[in-house]
């Protein structure tokens, strides 16, 4: 296939049909026309997996001013309305590179993330259509298009019950599909690696190409694609978060080395079992991650806490993926700290912060004892 830009994905895809890359270091080791904007994509990358996205805008379209006709900026400027929860601007980026660069799958790919997230399925159907079409090998699309079937099956079967709800053949078709949407939306976590975003796909040219031409990636399993040249992973976006492969043979930890790493790991723990807690919407696992004199904000009583809690989280319609980059831990006798950068994804909100927790120590579990965010 001879293209002029072949893009290559890299954040969580449709499952969540994420939008160009969901979590965002691209890696792009590219020849610019032009040396003084050499540095610009990478820097944007960077200030985008820091949650910095006026910034990232503001190099973009600084780079773009020299090349207009740039895929990989534009597609970096269309991930960027995406984190930036500008849907309408970051449709009408993808939707000008599917005109201009008609022979790339990806862009057709993050159309269907955005239009699935607004619940245009139709729509995202065509969209993956059209990237199978021109990537015939894209299995990334396949399998966003088989959860937008899913979808479409779900609205289907839910019409037939208004109009015949005793209809026992179809209550039971409903519920496979609920329960198959359900549970392949299970295991969000994003290796610490990679960074946050709507779960599109990114592109990422190849060394020796010019600043138009990038190469597709070849989709490994578990429906995500890697994109980078020499540089951390990301996955392209996904109708609905893929459930984990289990590892065929685990790997024994290493011994730890002393005390303090143990606790370390420990802590560690506790940050992804209560990230895990909060994605899957289970309450009382979440709460479970908190100590009894836990420091609520501004001093609310701890039942009033732990409702405003509840409905922020079992009340939220939709799914949300909370994840977190490697966090930094300190021990210090029966007290940790740790700091990191945490990503939330939910609908119609997408957001990064960096976030402490001050840990304690109750028995052999470390529990949160303070929370803070900036």
């Amino acid at each position: 296939m001879t293209s002029t830009s072949l893009l290559q994905p890299r954040f969580k895809q449709l499952k969540t049909l994420r939008a160009l890359a969901i979590g965002l270091a691209i890696g792009l080791a590219i020849g610019f026309a032009v040396p003084a904007f050499a540095d610009n994509l990478p820097e944007v990358q960077r200030l985008i997996k820091q949650g910095q996205y006026p910034q990232a805008m503001e190099k973009v379209d600084a780079y773009l001013s020299s090349k207009p006709k740039d895929a990989q900026g534009r597609f970096l400027k269309g991930l960027i309305y995406t984190e930036m929860n500008k849907p309408a601007e970051a449709i009408a980026v993808f939707t000008k590179l599917t005109e201009d660069y008609p022979e790339l799958p990806e862009p057709y790919n993050n159309l269907a993330v955005l239009y699935a997230q607004q619940k245009q399925y139709d729509k995202a159907r065509t969209a993956l259509e059209m990237a199978i079409r021109t990537h015939p090998s894209y299995a990334i699309a396949y399998e966003n298009l088989g959860d937008i079937y899913a979808k479409l099956a779900s609205q289907a079967y839910d019409k037939a019950l208004q109009l015949d709800n005793a209809n026992a053949a179809t209550q039971n078709k409903l519920a496979l599909i609920r329960d198959l949407i359900t549970t392949s939306g299970k295991g969000n976590v994003k290796p610490s690696a990679a960074p946050s975003s709507a779960g599109l796909a990114v592109p990422a040219p190849t060394a020796a190409a010019p600043a138009a031409a990038v190469k597709p990636a070849a989709a490994p399993s578990a429906s995500v694609v890697t994109s980078t040249q020499g540089a951390a992973s990301t996955t392209p976006a996904k109708l609905v978060e893929a459930k984990p492969t289990p590892a065929a043979a685990p790997t024994p930890p290493a011994p730890v080395a002393n005390k303090a790493d143990a606790a370390s790991e420990d802590v560690a723990k506790a940050i992804a079992a209560w990230a895990n807690a909060w994605s899957r919407k289970d309450v009382k696992g979440y709460l479970a991650a908190y100590a009894n004199d836990f420091n609520t904000p501004k001093g609310m009583p701890r039942k009033a806490w732990e409702s405003e809690r509840e409905d922020r989280i079992a009340g939220k319609p939709g799914k949300i993926s909370v994840t977190f980059d490697e966090p930094k831990i300190s021990v210090s006798g029966d007290k940790a700290s740790a700091k990191f950068r945490q990503h939330y994804q939910a609908p119609g909100l997408s957001s990064s912060t960096t976030k402490t927790l001050v840990f304690v120590r109750s028995g052999n579990k470390w529990l949160i004892k303070e929370e803070n965010s900036r």
